[in-house]
């Protein structure tokens, strides 16, 4: 049976073998080659025409970019003031006419308005096809300093600001040299600008000057009351958050210093120093005031008390003398 199996089934091979259309393979390979053939000759006149057509999208949008369909006609410039104002809205429009809409030179901006430091940076918005829009943002001085005989406005990061409109309301720091560019460069003067950058806005209109002195470093001066001891010029943040503290806290009234050189622990006192010269008071977490007693001189030995939490004071009657400064302290809490 098995014989007869293998004999079936050889018969059937030798017969499909014996149906099957002479040189199919061959045909095969030959349709494959000449495919691949075309596909060769195809393909450089494909990668060409594929070259051109980027070309031309290029060249096009390229044209269209500096032409005249989306040439700037109009141009709005905002948020300028001071006297220089006419001259740089002049100076950007004038730019802005050379430019497209989609295509803003941001260095030709800036080129022409570096003449003026008021400028600190531009905002540019277009609206197609023929507007754009400019929005000035200008430095924003937080103090003055005398220069060659007339006071210049100060921006927070040292930029004199020249073309600034004055403002009396502003702090003024001292200079021991004028500055020869434009911007300070003075150590102790760029210390202060950075003090008053960190200032609260509420609070910097009632500074009326910065100085740097030995004994407890940046000293601030506010208008109508007492000088605020910053030492140097770290955690300045801090240091205005304790000072502001002090002066909100009805113990402090008419201390003529607050010292916070050490923000975590803010003293107000009614003498020149906290050591020495007169009354003082510290507070571990309020405000604190010092006070005189009737008609005494406060010496070496002043009065001296402390709050743990809150206000304290060294409470008289009458008015006192601070044989260091020339200061009157308010008396109870």
């Amino acid at each position: 049976m098995r014989a007869t199996r293998a004999r079936r089934d050889s018969a059937r091979r030798e017969g499909a073998t014996a149906t099957r259309p002479p040189g199919r393979g061959r045909e095969r390979r030959e349709r494959g080659v000449g495919n691949h053939s075309r596909l060769r000759r195809i393909r450089p006149w494909l990668l060409a025409g594929l070259a051109a057509l980027a070309a031309l999208l290029v060249g096009g949008w390229l044209w269209v970019r500096d032409s005249s369909l989306v040439a700037v006609e109009r141009v709005t410039v905002t948020g300028i003031s001071g006297p220089d104002a006419p001259q740089i809205r002049y100076a950007l429009t004038t730019a802005a006419r050379d430019m497209t809409t989609l295509d803003v030179r941001m260095n030709a901006l800036r080129s022409a308005v570096a003449p003026y430091p008021v400028v600190k940076r531009l905002e540019v918005s277009t609206q197609f096809p023929h507007g754009m829009r400019i929005h000035v943002i200008q430095e924003v001085p937080v103090a003055t300093v005398l220069v060659d005989g007339r006071l210049v406005a100060v921006a927070s990061d040292g930029t004199l600001v020249r073309d600034a409109a004055q403002d009396a309301s502003l702090p003024t720091i001292p200079l021991r040299t004028a500055p020869g560019g434009s911007r300070l460069t003075d150590p102790q003067a760029l210390a202060a600008v950075a003090l008053l950058a960190a200032a609260p806005y509420q609070l910097l209109a009632h500074v009326s000057r910065v100085t740097s002195v030995a004994s407890h470093g940046l000293v601030a001066q506010l208008r109508d009351g007492p000088s605020i001891y910053f030492g140097d010029s770290s955690r300045l943040a801090e240091k205005w958050d304790a000072a502001t503290q002090v002066l909100a806290d009805a113990g402090s009234a008419g201390a003529s210093y607050i010292d916070v050189t050490d923000p975590q622990r803010p003293a107000a006192g009614g003498g020149s120093s906290a050591a020495g010269d007169g009354a003082a008071s510290t507070a571990g977490g309020g405000a604190a005031g010092a006070a005189g007693g009737g008609g005494s001189s406060a010496a070496g030995d002043g009065a001296a008390s402390t709050a743990g939490g809150g206000a304290a004071s060294a409470a008289g009657g009458g008015g006192s003398s601070a044989t260091g400064g020339a200061a009157s302290a308010t008396g109870g809490a």
